[in-house]
């Protein structure tokens, strides 16, 4: 007689064992499914084709009526189970029906995970799930209108892909940087938001969700920070959980899922779990390659056969008409791993195989994805790479290659970008002049068109374009690259970034074609830099490409804890301030205050975990960071000046305080320091500053380009300015002109030397028009920069950077 074997849930993986169970032998269990859909069995992988109108539903059927028919198979549909009785060996259905097991299998797969947003349980917000989800998203889609999908994973993305080809308005949030960032490291997730911004998605990241808005049904949906979304639908997929409660309330041991053993038993021998709801050593898999290992090995061990499940190596492709996109294994970094990486940015291709002790251990495919089978069995298998290195990232089919041109991004730059921004000279009017007048080299092609005649910082670019038009004729100068990462120096990576409106690292290390995946210590804050410099406003900061002080805005001491220093305006203080730096030292028990050379007081010792609250005590005193750590404007030192000196020609403690208060927050490519002496005396010791001002009977003298620490340099006289005013504007001018043109960690001096002092004057002092160009360019880059980052974290943000410990629960990923 046949042993009774209950299945509850008719998903794929109870699918796919039961095919494995008949081929066997079909005769050994009379089997029972309990199905909560009031469907057959059906391809949950193809919900994103049905709602894009690529198939239809009788399209994914896998197992039709016919078939549960065929194999003597009793289906309930609509038949949740919501009792397991172990003691009698029987499971009760919502509507009523008993069924006796002999065996049981709990297959009941997983929930969407839904955010405790207000507003969830408006009309119109909806999860992705299954196909009554989509059925209500197609009706959606009748209507017409905007939708919002929260989620930048693979479901959220195929939906979102989805609805945009049924004619629907299409926003994409995401928590993330990049999106699927489980899946894909930063490159590929950047190329993956450009092809969706191609289909007219617009996908927002860093997008942290607050609340949905609408009466009675969604109209809106609004993020932290104020932003609003227009929705007409609203989806919901940002993972999942198991589906847990029955065997929880069964006495069954649950973690996240339901925890079973090689042989996918639980710790009743006479169930087992199977597919998303049950969590083997320790790990729950929502993708379905797993799930069908599962049901193979669950297979053998209901027909009692020798079989065990050690786990699975997952990949992931996306289902997307058009995108072709592979993931597979641990693609972190690490110090025991290397990387392989190759970009093809005129292609949009992207190759990356991480190896650990020449062994493919991860790879991200992008653009190109035939090879993706290949290097995930040699995954599986661990095959040693030795024999094929060299050659390895061009996939199987490789006979033979060369290497990939440096030159590629600027010679797809098209003719009207911009090369020298010095004299607003273009590529199309370089290459031109090269061709229609027979130059052979840098000096002629200066004397032609200007290009590279003034800074200087993009001759490297102009000698490129000599190379690209006269070929093998020309070779270009050596140019030490920012780093191993990339074949670009400082000067032509920021005149790219701006030629190609390039606007995030990711971006820059595609398009510019980087050798590594994510860059390095050395190259990662300086393009971080040249980002927020280039496009202030519009590209994203990324805080962890910048070095642990100004991660942290406070200096680390060699033991560890850290400095805390409060701005000054212009060294001048008052009795509120001091009381207030005072209480924070008895505080919190800080053993040391100084002051500082900047006219500051230094309090050190502060730990990591209690900056947070250093800060907030200081800020209620109105007190703000000095940026001591940062790559930017540090301190305005003066001297008392005309108001009480008796040597005095101007009042420089007012100059100095309002230099600080008009520039304070601005980054820079190194620490920048400044000074106001009141008379040529210099008690502000101006003549060492990078950027110092001496006060005279008829103005004030402008210096620049001094030194006072591993080198000694005095400063170079810039220019007279009559009037406070106009000592300013010289100054911010200046400054602008240093950030753009500076390379990252160079100091104003080592610019100097590099561009010369006649193209610096010519920017800043003889040509008004573009003094003023530099001025306005830094006060709009201030409207973003001007921002206390104390008083940030004191509110919240990167809370996880102060925390002595932290613990995240994440919802599992989902196919």
């Amino acid at each position: 007689m046949a042993e009774k074997l209950v299945i509850i849930g008719n998903g794929m993986a109870p699918g796919r064992m039961l095919e494995h169970l008949f081929e066997a032998d079909p005769h050994r269990y009379d089997v029972t499914i309990f199905n909560a859909e009031p469907r057959v069995n059906y391809n949950r992988l193809m919900l994103s084709p049905v709602l894009s109108g690529e198939k239809t539903y009788e399209d994914i059927i896998t197992h039709g009526d016919d078939w549960y028919a065929t194999h003597g198979v009793t289906l309930h549909k609509s038949s949740p189970v919501t009792q397991i009785d172990r003691a009698t060996r029987t499971v009760v259905s919502a509507n009523g029906i008993v069924a006796r097991y002999d065996r049981l299998v709990i297959a009941t797969g997983s929930s969407p995970f839904i955010p405790p947003l207000p507003g969830r349980e408006l009309d119109g917000v909806v999860t992705y799930r299954d196909l009554d989800d989509v059925d209500t998203m197609l009706r959606a889609c009748e209507r017409g209108g905007r939708a919002v999908v929260l989620g930048g994973g693979l479901l959220g993305l195929e939906a979102a892909a989805g609805l945009r080809q049924r004619g629907m308005e299409v926003t994409v949030l995401h928590l993330a940087p990049t999106l699927m960032e489980r899946q894909l490291d930063p490159a590929g997730g950047y190329l993956l938001e450009k092809a969706f911004a191609a289909r007219d998605i617009k996908v927002v990241t860093r997008a942290s969700t607050r609340e949905i808005l609408g009466n009675g049904r969604v109209e809106a949906v609004r993020l932290e920070g104020g932003a609003e979304f227009p929705a007409d639908l609203f989806v919901m997929a940002v993972g999942i959980r198991p589906s847990t409660a029955l065997a929880k309330a069964a006495g069954l041991a649950v973690n996240r899922g339901i925890v079973v053993d090689d042989q996918l038993r639980t710790d009743d021998p006479a169930i087992h779990a199977l597919g998303e709801c049950a969590e083997h050593r320790g790990t729950c898999y929502g993708l379905v390659a797993p799930l069908y290992e599962m049901g193979e090995v669950l297979a053998k061990s209901l027909l009692d056969q020798p079989a065990s499940y050690q786990g699975s190596v997952t990949s992931t492709k996306l289902k997307v008409t058009g995108i072709d996109l592979f993931s597979a294994g641990d693609f972190a970094e690490g110090e025991d791993r290397e990387e392989i990486v190759l970009r093809d940015a005129t292609a949009g291709v992207y190759k990356r195989l991480v190896l650990k002790n020449d062994r493919i251990i991860g790879a991200v495919l992008y653009g190109e994805t035939a090879d993706g089978p290949w290097f995930f069995d040699m995954l599986k298998k661990g095959t040693d790479t030795r024999p094929m290195r060299d050659t390895l990232i061009f996939g199987q089919a490789y006979q033979g290659g060369a290497p990939l041109d440096p030159m590629a991004a600027v010679a797809a730059l098209p003719d009207d970008a911009e090369i020298c921004g010095c004299n607003g000279v273009c590529k199309a009017r370089i290459t031109g002049a090269i061709s229609g007048k027979g130059l052979t080299g840098l000096d002629e092609v200066r004397a032609h068109t200007k290009a590279s005649a003034s800074c200087g910082s993009c001759t490297h670019l102009v000698e490129q374009l000599l190379h690209i038009t006269l070929g093998d004729g020309y070779n270009p100068a050596a140019v030490k690259p920012i780093c191993p990462c990339t074949v670009y120096g400082h000067g032509d990576v920021r005149r790219l970034i701006a030629a190609k409106g390039l606007k995030s690292i990711p971006a820059v290390m595609q398009e510019l074609q980087w050798s590594t995946s994510c860059g390095c210590a050395r190259c990662r804050p300086a393009l971080n830099y040249y980002l927020v410099a280039e496009w202030p406003g519009e590209c994203e900061d990324d805080g962890q490409s910048r070095f642990i002080n100004e991660r942290v805005h406070a200096n680390i001491q060699k033991d560890g804890t850290y400095s805390v220093v409060p701005r000054m305006w212009g060294g001048m203080t008052s009795a509120k301030e001091l009381r207030a730096i005072a209480d924070v030292a008895d505080k919190f028990a800080i053993p040391a205050v100084k002051v500082t050379g900047g006219q500051r007081i230094d309090l050190l010792g502060v730990r990591k975990q209690d900056l947070p609250a250093v800060w907030a005590d200081l800020n209620a005193a109105g007190m703000v960071s000095g940026a001591a750590y940062a790559k930017g404007l540090r301190t305005v030192k003066t001297c008392v000046g005309s108001d009480w000196c008796r040597f005095g020609t101007q009042d420089s403690t007012g100059l100095g305080i309002r230099l600080e208060k008009f520039m304070w927050g601005s980054w820079t490519p190194a620490k920048l320091k400044l000074a106001v002496s009141g008379c040529p005396r210099n008690c502000a010791e101006a003549t060492c500053k990078d950027i110092g001002v001496i006060c005279v009977d008829s103005g004030y003298d402008i210096h620049f380009a001094g030194a006072a620490g591993l080198e000694i340099k005095g400063t170079k006289v810039l220019c007279h300015a009559d009037s406070d005013n106009e000592a300013l504007e010289i100054i911010v001018a200046l400054t602008q002109l240093y950030r753009e043109q500076g390379h990252y960690l160079e100091r104003i001096y080592k610019w100097l030397d590099r561009v010369g002092i006649d193209s610096i004057r010519a920017a800043v002092v003889d040509d008004l028009a573009r003094r003023r160009h530099y001025f306005d360019r830094f006060v709009y880059s201030q409207r973003f920069a001007q921002v206390d980052p104390w008083e940030e974290r004191v509110n919240g943000k990167d809370a996880h950077e102060f925390a002595a410990m932290a613990e995240f629960g994440l919802p599992v990923a989902a196919e």
